[in-house]
């Protein structure tokens, strides 16, 4: 029977000493896998940036080209009112009002992206020192290990030595005279 605890107890420290690694293991990944998060987001940032600089190039750029088209549109009005030909003024000036609200609307996109990747620029400008501040903490954590370089994250809480004695005491005092003593 003494043979049979024995190897319970042994079959419960293997269990228990496969817990403490497995966690320990679980605890590195995660701190792995919260680093490669950071590190995707900042990506995805710095792809959304550059997608946002090439939408203002081009919006910027439609909007050159409709300014050139307006200010050709401007000289034949003012070449058809000089000549005297008010029906090419009024067909020039028909094309040249929509190009207006059209260089309107893109100016107002421009500097809408303009602030979008400007904000945004600012945002990864302050996240990648993080980033690479956190990826030296996680190695220093990860080199650490459970060992003596830093505190095992699973060991139990401190006890207080008299405390243990009283539950000592308290579990080698059969039952019936504890209450006795107490009569």
């Amino acid at each position: 029977m003494a043979q049979g605890l024995f190897d319970r107890i042994a079959t419960l420290l293997r269990a228990d000493a496969h817990g403490v690694v497995g966690a320990l293991e679980d605890r590195a990944l995660l701190l792995e896998q919260s680093l490669r998060e950071a590190e995707l987001d900042l990506l995805g940032k710095r792809a959304r940036l550059e997608t946002l600089e090439r939408e203002e190039a081009r919006v910027r750029e439609r909007a050159e080209r409709v300014r050139a088209a307006i200010a050709a549109l401007d000289e034949d009005v003012e070449l058809a009112l000089a000549g005297e030909r008010e029906e090419l003024a009024r067909f020039a000036i028909r094309r040249l009002l929509p190009l207006r609200d059209e260089r309107a609307a893109l100016e107002r996109e421009a500097a809408s992206l303009a602030g979008a990747r400007s904000a945004l620029a600012e945002r990864l400008a302050r996240q990648e020192p993080e980033l690479e501040e956190l990826r030296a903490r996680v190695r220093a954590r990860l080199a650490q290990g459970p060992g003596p370089g830093g505190p095992d994250p699973f060991a139990p809480p401190p006890v207080d030595e008299a405390e243990v004695e009283l539950e000592l005491l308290r579990r080698r005092t059969p039952a019936g005279t504890d209450r006795e003593a107490n009569r």
